[in-house]
């Protein structure tokens, strides 16, 4: 009797083993799952990788800056994007800029003289050069010189020539000259686009500026009289800037780009709903389940949120941009709401009228493109306002 009971109690104690060693493998991920688990995580970060890598190269970079600390942009730059761009970073007027792309540049060189220099590297050979501004902050002239009897001085810009090469004799060559009030104060600006233009072509011959300061007689003028901000001794938002227009040579594509100001297309066209909320109305602008057609043509959000892809850190502005997109159908007849195109209007008819096998409906896509406005840190930390065409729906129509 003992004995039947000790092999009942090593039989149940084998059965409580047994499922409990089966409850741990059930509760416990099997090696497949696992196996699956890390090979959609690896692809899921591949696909972003690759999709962040399209979007720097849309961008024209292959890689994003990588900015140290909290920059601030020159006031400038942020007054020159405001003049650009609305607060999406889209353009206002495609005439306002020179070329597509504005840099600017601090002194290097941080000299207690009047000598400036400034490191072009980031700007591709490719680049045309425009226009080059040297942007140079007069400082009112101290207490004791306040009654000098100058009202006016000479202000020359010479770019600084190397003597050994090409049986060169100038030191300097004069770039740009003008009169300034002795007693004024603010930044002042001087063309220098022949000396930049040069330095493009031989980098080696970057010497630097020279600024010399005259009476209107010719002599040198005591600098205690005239005074401009240096990179040592003050605010960086006084410090000497170079501003470089250029343009990379880059098109829009074949859809037509429009001005802003043209809003007659887009107020043509019905305006997705905004809501958060689902309402009845809502849903059946995208489907109607009841006919099983889907919406007409129409343009709808698409925000591009830069803090969330990572790049806020060398962005200046905007944070984000509304881009849009098209949706809906091309339903036959096409109405001029759709603004349609002639080629889109004989393909509806061939195929409501089933003429030819194969022919679908015309596309709902973007007939009118906007360019953006990137306000940025480059990898030297110079600010960088770049225009970019092509980056916004304006208006949808059937093609």
């Amino acid at each position: 009797m003992r004995q039947e009971s000790t092999q009942t109690s090593e039989m149940l104690l084998f059965v409580i083993s047994f499922a409990t060693l089966v409850c741990t493998a059930a509760a416990r991920p099997s090696l497949n799952y696992l196996e699956n688990h890390f090979t959609a995580d690896n692809e899921s970060e591949e696909v972003r990788s690759a999709a962040i890598k399209r979007l720097l190269e849309v961008f024209g970079m292959e890689d994003p800056p990588a900015i140290h600390g909290h920059k601030q942009a020159p006031q400038y730059m942020l007054d020159l994007y405001n003049t650009v761009a609305d607060v999406d970073g889209v353009t206002k007027d495609p005439y306002l800029l020179e070329g597509n792309t504005v840099r600017s540049f601090f002194d290097k060189l941080r000299s207690e003289q009047v000598e400036y220099r400034f490191n072009l590297s980031m700007v591709a050979r490719t680049e045309k050069i425009l226009t080059a501004e040297l942007h140079l902050f007069k400082l009112r002239p101290q207490a004791t010189m306040t009654f000098h009897r100058h009202h006016f001085c000479q202000v020359s810009v010479y770019q600084l020539l190397d003597t050994s090469r090409n049986n060169n004799t100038q030191e300097r060559k004069l770039l740009s000259s003008r009169l300034i009030p002795v007693h004024s104060t603010g930044w002042e600006v001087f063309t220098i686009t022949q000396a930049v233009r040069s330095w493009m072509i031989d980098e080696s011959s970057n010497l630097g500026l020279h600024v010399v300061v005259r009476t209107l007689g010719g002599s040198q003028m005591d600098m205690k009289m005239i005074r401009f901000a240096s990179g040592r001794n003050h605010h960086q938002s006084k410090q000497p800037m170079l501003v470089l227009f250029t343009d990379d040579g880059r098109r829009s594509t074949n859809v037509e780009n429009t001005d802003l100001n043209d809003t007659g297309a887009t107020s043509s066209l019905p305006q997705a709903p905004m809501s958060d909320t689902p309402s009845r109305s809502a849903r059946s602008l995208d489907y109607s389940e009841e006919e099983g057609v889907s919406s007409p043509c129409q343009r709808q959000p698409l925000y591009v949120d830069f803090e969330e892809i990572g790049w806020s850190g060398w962005i200046v502005s905007p944070r984000g941009y509304n881009a849009y997109h098209c949706k809906g159908s091309c339903p036959f007849p096409l109405g001029q709401n759709m603004r349609p195109t002639n080629h889109a209007t004989v393909q509806s008819i061939i195929n409501a009228l089933k003429l030819i096998k194969g022919i679908e409906k015309p596309c709902c896509v973007p007939d009118k493109l906007f360019s953006i406005n990137l306000l940025y840190f480059d990898d030297d930390e110079n600010v960088v306002l770049k225009q970019y065409n092509d980056m916004v729906a304006g208006s949808c129509g059937c093609h």
